[in-house]
């Protein structure tokens, strides 16, 4: 827990800072999120690999975990360049993450209601799955064989929705969807603060 004291410390200080400021002005936003829910749309070959499924053939499964995000606006609220980290525990229930930085635009903005869409390279990695009993990695998008410690994925192409709800001046209630079909789709949610 000491290790994460600074950035803790930094989070709470930007937060701190976004309450204090009118987002007329805010050049940057901050995100905290919880992560998440994914959704793979087929279900998964292997179900009995995933602890915190919620249906038998695992396509809603459980993640615990948080995202970051760190947004600069070129253009007012409707341009910005999107900085993204994810740490969570994944649908193996072992450590996975995402690392994301994306061009973003607005699509839609009506009153206290913002819809943002953006796209660009992600990479993708967790612990490797070789490690679960039984494990098949026949359909499986991430690389990485039976020696390696981690699997991964880089997607040129990765992208997001993210609704926000802004139910102060500069304090917004944000839903992130992440739509990765066919393989896997995800959900989360937490706040955006502007500043």
């Amino acid at each position: 827990m000491k290790k994460y004291l600074p950035l803790i410390l930094f989070l709470l200080v930007l937060v701190l800072k976004a309450a204090a400021v009118s987002p007329a002005n805010a050049r940057f936003s901050v995100g905290v999120q919880v992560f998440g829910l994914s959704i793979h749309p087929h279900g998964v070959l292997q179900p009995e690999l995933m602890p915190r499924k919620l249906d038998p053939k695992g396509i809603f499964v459980m993640n615990l975990g948080i995202v970051a995000s760190f947004e600069y606006f070129l253009f007012e609220d409707i341009v910005s360049i999107k900085l993204a980290q994810a740490f969570y525990s994944d649908c193996g229930n072992l450590p996975g993450g995402f690392t994301h930085i994306g061009l973003r635009g607005r699509i839609l903005a009506i009153g206290p209601h913002r819809l943002y869409g953006g796209i660009g390279p992600t990479w993708i990695y967790r612990r490797s799955w070789f490690r679960l009993e039984g494990y098949d990695p026949a359909g499986s998008f991430f690389h990485g064989g039976p020696g390696s410690d981690w699997q991964h994925r880089f997607i040129w192409y990765g992208g997001e929705f993210e609704y926000n709800w802004y139910f102060r001046e500069s304090t917004a209630l944000a839903i992130n969807f992440v739509p990765g079909y066919p393989d896997l789709m995800s959900l989360y949610t937490g706040f955006r603060f502007r500043f």
